[in-house]
């Protein structure tokens, strides 16, 4: 059976509204250009033969994402019989439609910042850089293309894994049906991700607008840009469009942008967005939408006002839903809700025994690198009757404004909410050398252990790199390492991850008591 590629108005319409597509496999491209040409036929071939099945699998993955790419090919890396099955494109949000893109967008972004700022270095760029907005996205699709290979068609069936395109149902106790034929399984797991979530605005569907799943087949920039959802992907794409060239408006119904993040770290990427000509209109909740010939009209209620708000385009980042439907879940006993989707207990399996569920299907953290964790996880408790649990997982997770937000473990929010005792060491980044010489000293870190201890609870770290930097304390909670062991780690100076040495400095200087002080003394003064 040959699976059909057809970039259709139908199609988009209903992957712009949060739908999970048509029900026959047709895959949604654009524009259809050497790049994007290149990305179909390793992810989702128009001419891809689904192979002939076995007659029965240990293991059966639903969806080819982070998740289920990780656990087919390392399922079939230690011998078992593996199918893999895609409706879309393999590869799933974090190739096609979220880190990839989003990533290869924020660098041209950051690079345009720099230009805009680089007189504070003494740098002078003669007047006129502007940004090729049609450039910037065709770069993006040359480099989304290139990394597609690791994710496709081709090379898993090399891996031994057989690959089939096609929407999975589950027929039976041990069967799921894809286009038309039947497999048999030992084991399923189910990994098909989340779309975008869409709030009920009345007239927003009329009017039209992106999520990230559309954004980046962009090839002119909008003009003006109207973002609703302050969280992670509304902050980000938010200071990308408006460092790209588009006037942004940034609407969140919380009293403040990211707001499940630390209230210091928020204020500081606001103050950042802000320089970067970003309006912010917190606690306003969109009541409608209209359009105006290509103007799209939103109606604004802030504090009992109504005003309206004209912008070419609208982007709703207000978070992901899980994609349980259509698979025949009640078929087989596997629970499910379409807020926070598949249900599984600590070892990832769902209420049906023999079906495991792993990424954003299935946990709150919707993570690429919390569904790699994930995905090893039921590879040995499916596979091997292991006993690894999602409860010891110690999950960093970054949101990469400029400066980043990275995060692992407790805030002092959640400390306080669940009456954990603890203490903070702050470090700003105007006290680390590197960050200074840089001219990058926006930001914070902010160490929690707990109190009396040196035990890292959690840390948040605000700083232009954060994400690279915060593995290093994910790896000594992890591991069980004391904040006052992290202190006797060489850093290369200058590094702007010596803000971690400082804030393990701080806790050790809070060990020299006076009384440690006073003995320390004598013990001096009768060595002298």
């Amino acid at each position: 059976m040959k699976i059909p590629v057809e970039a259709s108005a139908a199609i988009q319409a209903n992957m712009a509204s949060g739908g999970d597509g048509d029900d026959d496999g047709r895959v949604v491209v654009a524009p259809m250009d050497d790049h994007n040409t290149k990305l179909v036929a390793h992810t989702h071939p128009p001419d891809w033969v689904n192979p002939k099945p076995s007659c029965r699998y240990n293991l059966v993955v639903i969806g080819a994402g982070t998740a289920g790419l990780i656990v087919a090919a390392g399922a079939a890396g230690l011998g078992a019989k593996v199918a893999l099955i895609e409706r879309h494109l393999m590869g799933g949000d974090c190739l096609n439609y979220g880190c990839v893109p989003s990533k290869a967008l924020i660098r041209c972004a950051k690079a345009m910042a720099d230009v805009r700022n680089a007189h504070a270095l003494g740098v002078h760029v003669p007047e006129g850089a502007r940004v090729d907005f049609a450039q910037v996205m065709e770069r993006m699709r040359r480099i989304r293309a290139g990394i597609s290979h690791h994710d496709s068609a081709a090379r898993f069936k090399e891996l031994g894994v057989d690959v089939f395109l096609g929407n999975a149902c589950f027929t039976g106790s041990d069967t799921i049906k894809v286009a038309g034929t039947t497999l048999r399984f030992a084991r399923a797991v189910i990994a098909t991700g989340a779309r975008a979530a869409v709030p009920p605005i009345p007239g927003l569907a009329e009017a039209g607008y992106l999520t990230n799943e559309t954004v980046f087949s962009l090839t002119k920039i909008p003009a003006t840009l109207a973002v609703i959802g302050a969280g992670p992907i509304g902050c980000e794409l938010a200071q990308v469009f408006a460092r790209l060239g588009s006037k942004v408006h940034l609407i969140e119904s919380e009293n403040r942008i990211m707001p499940r993040e630390d209230p210091d770290a928020a204020a500081i990427v606001e103050a950042s967005m802000k320089r970067d000509g970003i309006t912010i209109v917190c606690g306003g909740k969109a009541a409608q939408v209209r359009h105006d010939g290509e103007t799209k009209i939103i109606t604004l209620e802030c504090e009992g006002t109504a005003h309206e708000l004209r912008v070419d385009e609208i982007l709703v980042g207000v978070g992901r839903a899980p994609n349980v439907q259509g698979m025949g879940l009640d078929t087989v006993g596997v629970e499910f809700d379409s807020r926070t989707g598949v249900k599984v207990n600590d070892y990832l399996q769902t209420t049906n025994k023999r079906i495991y569920a792993a990424g954003d299907v299935c946990f709150p953290y919707k993570f690429t690198h919390t569904a790699d964790a994930m995905a090893r996880i039921v590879i040995g408790n499916a596979l091997f009757f292991g006993r690894s649990r999602t409860s010891k997982l110690t999950i960093p997770w970054c949101t990469y404004t400029d400066p980043e937000v990275a995060q692992v473990g407790l805030t002092e929010h959640e400390a306080a909410k669940q009456n954990i005792a603890i203490d903070t060491f702050r470090v700003d980044m105007n006290r680390v050398d590197r960050a200074i010489l840089d001219s990058e000293e926006e930001g914070f870190l902010k160490i929690h252990v707990k109190k009396g201890s040196d035990k890292i609870l959690g840390a948040t770290l605000v700083a232009r790199h954060a994400g690279d930097m915060i593995s290093e304390i994910t790896l000594a909670m992890s591991k069980g390492i004391g904040l006052g062991k992290v202190a006797s780690v060489i850093h290369p100076y200058p590094t702007q991850a010596e803000v971690i040495k400082r804030a393990a400095d701080a806790y050790n200087r809070t060990r020299l008591t006076p009384f440690v002080k006073k003995l320390m003394s004598k013990l001096l003064a009768w060595r002298r």
